[in-house]
């Protein structure tokens, strides 16, 4: 196993990693943890009681932090008519994806950029680019509501630039959610923090039986994880 910093071994003497921590305090504590020389994010890391072998067990969503990330979001849209490039561009859109930037992400692996839309229309051209996309998360899915109609475009755009974010659950039936930067005040972090807890438990899937959330934990780029006490409101 890796070894840890002396900052981190520091951090882990500050609190009992056994214990759920109130997510009130559990956030002031991370903050305190994250001390490293750059503004660190903080990520939720969920736990759940799914079969990720299921198709009817997977957790695939997004949620809108109403604090954003704290980061600038590069946005590339895929699209077909000038109009369409017109939407996206007036909306905020850093790239327009037409085969000039598809042949530069088959060719030269052009991956600058953190988000991507298309709109349904074009998504048999952007199908090729599943084999570079697609491993990075980067590739537009309907069900993560990344590919969209003409209408609605402007308002992803928007949303994505100020801190839509998706998630899904990885092999092992966990989540990863960022919710915003160190430097953020505590109700910024917080608000995000119940954002996320009311996405990731409205889309709680049927065919789960029994405990869904087993277990939350907050932690931030450099510090060890704080379990999170769910049973109290996150602005306890």
């Amino acid at each position: 196993m890796a070894e840890h910093g002396k900052r981190y071994e520091a951090s882990l003497k500050s609190f009992d990693r056994q214990h759920y921590y109130p997510v009130k305090e559990a956030v002031s504590m991370v903050k305190t943890m994250a001390n490293a020389k750059f503004d660190e994010t903080l990520e939720m890391h969920f736990r759940l009681g799914i079969d990720p072998r299921h198709s009817d067990q997977q957790v695939r969503s997004t949620v809108l932090l109403p604090a954003g990330l704290g980061k600038t979001v590069r946005v590339l849209v895929f699209v077909e008519t000038e109009d369409e490039a017109r939407i996206a561009q007036e909306a905020g859109a850093d790239i327009i994806g037409n085969e000039e930037v598809m042949n530069r992400i088959l060719k030269e692996n052009f991956l600058d950029f953190d988000a991507t839309l298309a709109i349904p229309s074009i998504m048999p051209k952007v199908g090729r680019l599943g084999r570079i996309l697609g491993t990075r998360g980067l590739m537009p899915n309907p069900k993560a509501g990344t590919v969209v109609q003409p209408a609605d475009l402007a308002t992803a755009v928007q949303e994505l630039k100020a801190g839509r974010v998706e998630f899904r659950n990885d092999k092992f039936g966990n989540l990863h959610i960022p919710v915003g930067k160190a430097s953020f005040d505590l109700d910024k972090i917080l608000l995000n923090v119940n954002a996320v807890l009311d996405a990731v438990n409205r889309v709680k899937p049927s065919a789960v039986k029994g405990i869904y959330i087993r277990r939350a934990v907050l932690t931030s780029t450099m510090s060890p994880g704080v379990r999170l006490d769910l049973t109290v409101g996150a602005n306890a």
